[in-house]
């Protein structure tokens, strides 16, 4: 961790509050939303999924997920994490999580766990981008030199992680929209791979969505956007100690279904995690096709 960051901000130990769920029975958790406005953050009913999951495996790492976000999340209301044991093999461990608020399922997640083995050894190499000193955090919402409004700018504040944004040229068409960031806790994480591994969830869903609208309509979206399945896989045992470069692309948007697909690289070049999603971004009424 740089020495510039602080061990731990308040925003952070939040999180980790939160990421510390109430165990009701063998399999049965319950997850603190928090305060807030709006429509519950999906990255953290992801997260509190993952530690949910992890308090049932003993001595194996998260390596891949798959979820599904149902229903929109409250704040001010109890989440129910009920935990299914569907495999305790001799190299996987199988858990699904399905979250419950005001007696709805919101959410449901499939993770899988193991150990590193010996195997083949590739990946493709992180793209060539500035370091992260120096650039603006959350620039990909901003149009221009325009400030942020100052709902981002809340937004920005009670993060528990901060993004600072490479920029990226309005895609011709034909090309791919693209998006750039660095990304890191504010603040030094506890020696827990459940912390580190539901963190890195979390970080994932942050803004990836926005990889599918071009950059001028980024942070001025008043259509409606959500994430609809969420998907990733962690090549490595999860760390996120310091800085992590987030890249995501979306190949294709139809329907009112954007897909992107995004790739977590650590500063030294080393692909930690790739990330898939589904959304939906509709169009506001009177706008082209979504009217």
């Amino acid at each position: 961790m740089d020495a510039s960051q602080p061990s731990l901000t308040p925003q952070l130990q939040q999180l980790l509050e939160q990421l510390q769920l109430e165990q009701l029975d063998r399999d049965l958790f319950l997850g603190d939303p928090g305060k807030g406005e709006g429509r519950l953050f999906g990255g953290l009913v992801l997260a509190q999924s993952v530690a949910a999951a992890y308090r049932t495996v003993e001595g194996r790492s998260i390596h891949s997920l798959h979820a599904y976000f149902l229903r929109p999340g409250r704040h001010d209301v109890p989440i129910r994490y009920v935990v299914y044991r569907i495999r305790d093999g001799k190299s996987f461990t199988t858990r699904d999580v399905v979250a419950y608020q005001s007696g709805e399922a919101i959410f449901n997640l499939s993770a899988s766990f193991t150990n590193p083995e010996p195997g083949y050894d590739h990946q493709e190499p992180m793209p060539a981008v500035p370091p992260p000193d120096n650039l603006p955090e959350w620039a990909f919402f901003r149009p221009g030199k325009d400030e942020l409004p100052e709902e981002m700018q809340r937004w920005v504040r009670e993060r528990p992680i901060e993004v600072r944004a490479i920029e990226t040229p309005e895609p011709r068409p034909g090309e791919t929209p693209m998006r750039r960031v660095w990304m890191r806790p504010k603040g030094e994480l506890p020696e827990d791979p459940m912390v580190h591994a539901a963190v890195l969830a979390y970080s994932s869903d942050m803004g990836l969505l926005s990889t599918a609208r071009p950059t001028m309509q980024r942070w001025r979206h008043r259509g409606m956007a959500a994430s609809l399945d969420h998907a990733v896989w962690f090549h490595r045992p999860p760390r996120f100690d310091g800085w992590i470069l987030y890249t995501s692309e979306s190949p294709v948007a139809h329907a009112a279904r954007a897909l992107i697909f995004g790739h977590m690289y650590r500063p030294d070049g080393t692909l930690v995690a790739t990330v898939a999603q589904e959304g939906l971004i509709r169009l506001p009424r009177g706008d082209g096709e979504g009217a």
